[in-house]
């Protein structure tokens, strides 16, 4: 067997496309900006430079392993290289620390701290460049910019957007929008895949905890949170709790402490979703019009849809996503305690999702022309509020969410998971709702990472063409297929971040394999300790459907669309 030598520790080369990889391989964890497994290879920040037995120092991102290489990892020279690398990255870096976003998660802090960096001898004579706060979702500070390009390639290569650029030569040189536009004045979904990605706050999630602790200690009003299904398999990362463990009853605990009046569980109003949706898409094949139907559940590619495919936009389902359908439904259940108690019900949705921030302001996602969820905060803002009250999250004893909106089925809890949707709707439209059926239907090919899934079904006697899809370029790549007739399908659905809402922007970030798996396979354990697997077998659902929201169901649940 082929191999190289690193410090000394024989590391056989099993396929590796390059050094670092080798390097990681032998247990050695070498400092990168620029390098993700999911990005083209880019070579900029120059951190994960290494020595040969020549003297020669080159990136070991970019170098290709050859049978007998001898590589040093930590030399003098390396060293000393590393440390002049970051302090010029400091030398033009904003460093508020303390009061930035990213303090203590970030990673030139982590680095400066790692390889020795104790003082800058170079000035800072840069002009400062005033923030881009014009977004709902993300905030872009390019005094805190590295230029190591992370976020340029997720939005070029992942998302296929391409929103944001390198401009300028030398340096001059700025990471921004075409024109120095501002972000709400480009194609930008609001992802928030380029803050994951971002090693500094040069790019962060815009935050509304503010609004919301002001609302909680305010007597007149009721403040009611809805948690979405991704964010229980995320949040305890945080908190030294294992990898995708369910930590939905510490949350709701979490927040009971906090101060919040009412806590429910979004994974209901999945449950609402599955069932307008469903009826939706049999309604659209028994009229084989609006054909394929795609799902509405990701204001991320809703938004890439009319940017991009507007020619589609018709075939998207006039259901709202179920953030969407939750708040007016609680607003509407409130609305005569509001008025006998003198208050103001807001609704706080806790989401995995950035571009959740501007779907709540999208006016066809009002009822009667008022704004139905008040604040988005994500997984990473809660997580700052849980520390600012100072309690010991992991220590926290499990409580349950309140009635009646915390009953909710396994089909619900999915939908934080690429190719959930697509089961839960599947599981609604099966005529057999038997054990064997429900494990047929796990296996019919929309689990799983493949950025694109296909799978036929017989519902009736119409065979049904679905595709599940996650990603916004390989979304884009998809429709391209679609319009030009090479593929053809009944029902598709998309998710703008890979592998769905368990890697959204608002999610705790530096996510590795392990974690991304842990996250996805606690939301299918979570389906499998539901007593409730079929959405349709909601008592609490279809009690509403013949009560609360008899003759409502479109007011409440559907997308205003004025053409």
């Amino acid at each position: 067997m082929d191999y190289i030598t690193i410090d000394t520790k024989r590391v056989p080369i099993e396929g590796e496309n390059n050094i670092l990889s080798l390097i990681r391989k032998a247990g050695i964890d070498l400092p990168t900006f620029c390098y993700h497994s999911e990005l083209s290879i880019y070579g900029a920040c120059r951190m994960c430079v290494v020595e040969d037995d020549r003297g020669r120092i080159f990136a070991s991102c970019s170098e290709q392993p050859r049978p007998g290489m001898v590589i040093y990892t930590n030399t003098k020279k390396i060293q000393s290289y590393r440390r002049l690398i970051i302090e010029l990255l400091l030398s033009s870096h904003c460093r508020d620390c303390t009061t930035c976003q990213k303090n203590g998660k970030c990673s030139l802090q982590e680095l400066a701290y790692r390889v020795g960096v104790h003082a800058v001898r170079f000035l800072n004579n840069k002009k400062k460049i005033p923030l881009d706060m014009s977004s709902p979702s993300i905030v872009r500070d390019p005094n805190k910019c590295i230029l190591c390009g992370d976020c340029v390639r997720t939005c070029d290569e992942i998302q296929g957007i391409g929103a944001i650029d390198f401009a300028f030569r030398g340096s001059d040189t700025q990471v921004m929008p075409a024109f120095n536009r501002a972000l709400s004045e480009t194609n930008c979904v609001g992802c928030g895949q380029c803050a994951v990605v971002c090693p500094t706050a040069a790019i962060s999630v815009r935050t509304n905890v503010t609004e919301v602790w002001d609302a909680i200690t305010d007597p007149a009003i009721r403040v009611v949170a809805q948690i979405a299904p991704a964010v229980r398999v995320a949040i305890g990362e945080s908190f030294h709790v294992a990898r995708g463990e369910n930590s939905f009853g510490k949350l709701v605990a979490a927040l009971r402490v906090m101060g919040f009046d009412e806590i429910y569980d979004t994974s209901f109003a999945a449950d609402l979703t599955v069932m307008e949706e469903s009826k939706e898409l049999a309604e659209r094949l028994e009229k084989s019009e609006k054909l394929p139907l795609f799902t509405s559940c990701c204001p991320g590619w809703v938004k890439y849809c009319e940017n991009h495919y507007p020619e589609f936009t018709d075939n998207i389902s006039t259901c709202r996503s179920p953030q969407g359908m939750f708040s007016p439904l609680i607003k509407d259940y409130f609305k005569e305690k509001d008025i006998n108690e003198n208050k103001k019900t807001i609704m706080v949705s806790i989401m995995p999702c950035t571009a959740k921030k501007g779907e709540i302001l999208r006016p066809d996602n009002f009822t009667d022309g008022k704004q139905d969820t008040d604040y988005v905060i994500t997984t990473q803002e809660v997580i700052r509020m849980i520390k600012q009250v100072g309690i010991q999250f992991e220590q926290l004893e499990e409580e349950a969410a309140d009635m009646p909106f915390a009953v909710a089925s396994g089909g619900g809890t999915i939908f934080g998971a690429t190719g959930g949707v697509t089961e839960a709707v599947l599981r609604k439209l099966a005529k057999d709702k038997s054990y064997q059926n429900l494990k047929e239907i796990s296996y019919i090919g929309v689990r799983g990472e493949e950025t694109v899934k296909e799978t036929t079904v017989t519902l009736g006697d119409r065979e049904v063409k679905i595709a599940v899809v996650h990603g916004l370029a390989e979304t884009g790549r998809l429709l391209e297929r679609i319009k030009a007739g090479e593929v053809s399908y009944d029902f598709v659905e998309v998710m703008a971040c890979r592998r769905g809402c368990i890697m959204g922007g608002g999610q705790p970030p530096f996510a590795g394999d392990r974690t991304k798996k842990g996250r996805m396979d606690g939301l299918y354990k979570a389906d499998v300790m539901s007593n409730i697997r079929y959405p349709d077998e909601n008592p609490v659902l279809n009690h509403m459907y013949q009560t609360n929201i008899k003759g409502k169901e479109h007011k409440l649940f559907h997308r205003n669309i004025v053409k």
